[in-house]
């Protein structure tokens, strides 16, 4: 069948070889975007069928007189491939035009899906995009342009554009520590039927649970699952804090005596106090810390301490306190479990992986440390939260991000910008007269003759001051002259350009395909050098994209007016330029990859 490299069914006369210098095997090669299949003119030869899911790449042989035209359809590197010779290298081409539009179809995304699929899109980064998009039409255009064919992914299209993205949704790398909300939504919640309490535990809460309370974390441990199911341990635990909410100590005493396990939950917490008599012994012995009348306030009438409703009030020591519950124990707490800003990195909702988590970070923790090593580790951690992007101060100067809706705009502010520039740059410290008169030239060109008989041609026949007016004056002649003609040329009106005289619609596609352009070749040049399959597919699609806009602006250059038609060829000359550029680069580092893969493993030509 007949065709060229955009059908989606190719058939050729070809010859399949093991080897580039083997002999080949004459047969019929058929290739669709899904697969491709040899087929022998020799019916008692293997024939081949290849789906190009499987395949990574494509080497060619350079075109030349008495050189074989091949093409190896490889299937990784350092691996062998397909190797099919053709009747000429204009057939060759077309079916390599055809193997990269496959592969493209079926591995395009595979490489940046690998790599982007870690980071995850928050919904924030959505709606900020989405917001972009409705506020900018331009940026809208192109996205829909490039984007939604397959050319770009959407990653790629806005990794060039992170600065568009506000501060405040950038996607952070801090991590998230326990809040500071205390443990209040474990109380018990009667539902005045029935005798029946009900606790809500949920993974945030057990997370915190075992980083307050490191006796419920060591007891989590050792009864589950050797002694007790975990449901059965968690009701242990509420019944405990159900005791505790009655705050009767009596009533706590007597069900710890007949039930051990219970008594774990009950009584005081031996680590914590284990841990605060290792904190006071720190402190320096000669500092007298003992209380006095004015550090016990709460006796004091309308003082004390609210919980739940009910005001705490210190009360008498009795042999029943170690079942007591110490508000302000659990306020210091859960105040310095919050404050170490310590995260385990663990899914909340497997409470065995969490607790054995806790505990290979207690034990990285346990041995006491000096405070000079208390004081390296803050130090450490201040340089590591340093290394945060969110958490450091702006390097550039806060300045007003450029949005320029019209390009014209832009390249207007650049010629006043030039001129005043000129203008400022031949300035100094005295001002120079740039209008010289015919007398003037006369004399400095007497006293220039006069120097060279008396002294030689040691310094510049023109003085410097004069060459500076001549110059500039020049310069401004030119530019006078330019912009003098373009008013001629396109009206009276100074921001009035070539553009403005075409349709509206040859403009807007002029404007459309430079915006195109620009995009496209910025992904382009950043794509070298290409080391990976997943750049070089890339490549390939974007120049496949950009071989479509040379048709397409040279239909713009016919369709204008023939007194026009000159402006427009000088509009559309930089783009050509720039699109020559760009396949000149992609044709030689083709080659370079070509030649240097030709040395290597057999089946690569």
């Amino acid at each position: 069948m007949a065709g060229n490299g955009g059908e989606k069914l190719v058939m050729r006369n070809v010859k399949y070889k093991s080897a580039p210098k083997a002999a080949g095997v004459p047969g019929v090669l058929i290739m669709t975007l899904e697969e491709f299949t040899f087929t022998p003119s020799d019916r008692t030869s293997v024939g081949v069928k290849v789906p190009f899911a499987s395949t990574k790449g494509i080497f060619v042989t350079k075109e030349g007189v008495g050189k074989k035209a091949l093409l190896n359809v490889t299937k990784g590197v350092g691996s062998e491939g397909y190797i099919f010779e053709f009747e000429n290298f204009r057939e060759r081409d077309l079916c390599r035009e055809h193997v990269c539009k496959a592969q493209t179809a079926v591995q395009g995304d595979k490489g940046s899906t690998d790599k982007l699929a870690r980071k995850q899109l928050s919904e924030k980064e959505m709606v900020q995009r989405i917001k972009l998009l409705q506020d900018d039409s331009e940026l809208a255009k192109l996205h829909q342009q490039l984007v939604i064919p397959g050319i770009l992914t959407e990653n790629e299209f806005w990794a060039t554009r992170k600065k568009l993205l506000t501060g405040e949704n950038r996607s952070s790398h801090q991590r998230a520590g326990l809040k500071s909300a205390m443990l209040s939504v474990i109380t018990p919640q009667n539902d005045g039927r029935s005798n029946k309490v009900t606790f809500n535990l949920t993974p945030e809460i057990i997370h915190q649970i075992f980083a307050e309370k490191p006796v419920v974390h060591q007891a989590f441990l050792k009864m589950v699952p050797k002694r007790m199911t975990e449901t059965e341990f968690w009701n242990k635990y509420c019944r405990a804090e159900y005791l505790h909410s009655t705050r009767n100590a009596v009533a706590a005493a007597a069900e710890a005596a007949e039930d051990e396990d219970l008594a774990t939950f009950l009584k005081q917490d031996d680590i914590l106090t284990n841990e605060a008599r290792r904190k006071i012994r720190k402190v320096d012995p000669t500092l007298d810390m003992e209380a006095d009348q004015g550090d016990d306030y709460t006796h004091l009438p309308d003082h004390g301490i609210s919980r739940d409703g009910i005001k705490e009030i210190p009360e008498p020591p009795t042999h029943y306190d170690q079942y007591k519950r110490n508000f302000l124990q659990d306020l210091n707490r859960h105040a310095e479990v919050v404050l170490d800003g310590r995260t385990i990195d663990v899914e909340l909702g497997d409470t065995k992986s969490l607790a054995e988590a806790f505990a290979r970070s207690k034990q990285d923790t346990s041995n006491e440390i000096s405070d000079v090593n208390n004081n390296q580790e803050r130090f450490n951690r201040a340089s590591k939260m340093t290394e945060i992007e969110d958490l450091q101060a702006p390097h550039e100067p806060p300045v007003a991000p450029l949005s320029i809706k019209d390009p014209r705009d832009y390249f207007y502010s650049q010629q006043a910008n030039a001129l005043k520039t000129l203008g400022d740059t031949t300035s100094g410290a005295r001002s120079v007269n740039r209008h010289i008169q015919t007398q003037e030239a006369y004399t400095c060109m007497r006293e220039s003759l006069s120097d060279i008989i008396s002294v030689g041609l040691h310094d510049s026949m023109i003085k410097p001051e004069v060459a500076l007016k001549v110059c500039v004056c020049n310069v401004l002649n030119g530019l006078t002259h330019n912009i003098s003609s373009t008013k001629y040329n396109l009206g009276t009106n100074n921001r009035e350009t070539i553009l403005d005289q075409l349709p509206s619609m040859t403009r807007d596609q002029l404007l459309n395909h430079w915006t195109s352009i620009q995009e496209l070749l910025k992904h382009f040049w950043s794509s070298y050098p290409i080391k990976v399959d997943y750049l070089a597919t890339k490549v390939n699609k974007l120049k496949d994209a950009m071989q479509h806009i040379y048709p397409k602006l040279q239909e713009i250059k016919e369709s204008v007016p023939s007194d026009l038609r000159h402006q427009v060829s000088l509009l559309v000359q930089p783009m050509v330029q720039a699109l020559d550029a760009a396949f000149a680069h992609y044709d030689t580092d083709l080659q370079k990859r070509m030649a240097k893969s030709g040395s290597k493993a057999n089946g690569r030509v």
